[in-house]
């Protein structure tokens, strides 16, 4: 019968196919146009109600025993392919055991956590504490207790970042909430004074936060290190001393230190510092901008008022206070023209360090 000669053509076709395929995608479309659901040979079955009663069973018969041939052809093909696979794989994943084992490369403290580092064994030698604030802070503790007036520039929304109460129905902005990320870690020093018994001697190093671009000199999150020390007797050749000392180990024995006159709300006398240029060695340079000096930090002697806002008496007590930018010192010790490449994560810069 011509149909009966159809199948057998259709089962060596199939057949050829299968043994053709060369990848278990190329055998699955094989499977399709032959036994899918729209297949030839599922076609045949569709049908059978066309063909004579007296062929029926012959052909019923014919086109059952092409179904088998070909799923058995399929499955024994695709168990051939996936075995050819997990060889190749195999061997793409072979490792040569006589080849030398890769280096492990050890990690290491980042450059801004060696400077806090540093910067803490100086102070701990020298018999302070190291403390902490919250990095989100309220307005009394960053700006008030601090003697900051209520129109200082550094109180505006171009500086600070406020925080929104999204408990209330209306919208917090500046003048609404008096809960901020903190600007500097000086509200660590009015926490002290509350809290911790007299005398004391203190740093706090944390991280701050101002509504800066980031730039080659500035980063809207940075590192910051207060240090407070507040005792009888204390005076400004006392944080001169202090300052001085921590400048030498820092930078090393042979840079001079320099206090220039300054002003911040919180310190009384208050001065910037200044450390010889150490590419230059003081005769100036491109570095240190001609001067032969760079700034570093900032500090003062505590105002009177300061101290009465934490209930200290300034007839009894005094104290000197000062800050300095983490990243700063590390940029300034070793060189680094750019802020931003202590946090761009690049493990060729950081490497070196």
């Amino acid at each position: 019968m011509a149909l009966i000669d159809d199948l057998r053509e259709l089962e060596r076709r199939a057949l050829a196919d299968i043994a053709q395929a060369s990848s278990l995608q190329e055998l699955d479309a094989v499977r399709v146009a032959v036994v899918g659901k729209s297949g030839e040979l599922t076609g045949y079955l569709r049908n059978m109600g066309n063909v004579p009663k007296e062929e029926r069973a012959e052909v019923g018969k014919a086109v059952n025993a092409a179904r088998q041939a070909v799923e058995e052809a399929i499955e024994g093909r695709k168990a051939a392919l996936a075995a050819a696979e997990l060889d190749a794989r195999i061997q793409s994943d072979a490792v040569d055991v006589t080849l030398p084992g890769r280096v492990q490369q050890l990690g290491s403290r980042h450059l801004i956590n060696r400077i806090i580092d540093e910067v803490s064994d100086i102070f701990l030698g020298l018999g302070y504490t190291v403390g902490a604030g919250p990095e989100v802070e309220t307005d009394y503790y960053n700006f008030t207790a601090l003697n900051a007036p209520a129109d200082h520039p550094s109180r505006s929304m171009q500086d600070t970042f406020y925080l929104r109460d999204l408990s209330g129905d209306a919208a917090a902005v500046r003048g609404e909430s008096d809960v901020l990320l903190r600007t500097q870690t000086s509200g660590a020093q009015v926490h002290a004074m509350e809290d911790q018994p007299l005398p004391i001697y203190m740093i706090a190093p944390g991280k701050v936060y101002r509504r800066d671009v980031a730039d080659p000199s500035h980063l809207p999150q940075f590192h910051q290190i207060e240090g407070l020390a507040v005792d009888k007797g204390i005076t400004f050749g006392d944080l001169k001393g202090t300052l001085d000392h921590l400048c030498k180990q820092i930078f090393g024995p042979d840079r001079k230190t320099r206090f220039r006159a300054h002003y911040f709300p919180f310190t009384e006398p208050s001065a910037e510092v200044d450390v010889s240029c150490g590419v230059c060695g003081g005769a100036g340079c491109r570095m240190c901008k001609g001067t032969g000096w760079l700034e570093i930090l900032g500090c003062g002697m505590v105002d009177p008022n300061v101290l009465e806002m934490s209930g200290i008496d300034p007839e009894v007590y005094s104290g000197f206070a000062f800050g300095m930018g983490v990243e700063r010192i590390a940029c300034l010790k070793y060189n680094v023209p750019d802020l931003r490449m202590l946090l761009e994560g690049d493990m060729r810069f950081l490497r070196q360090f």
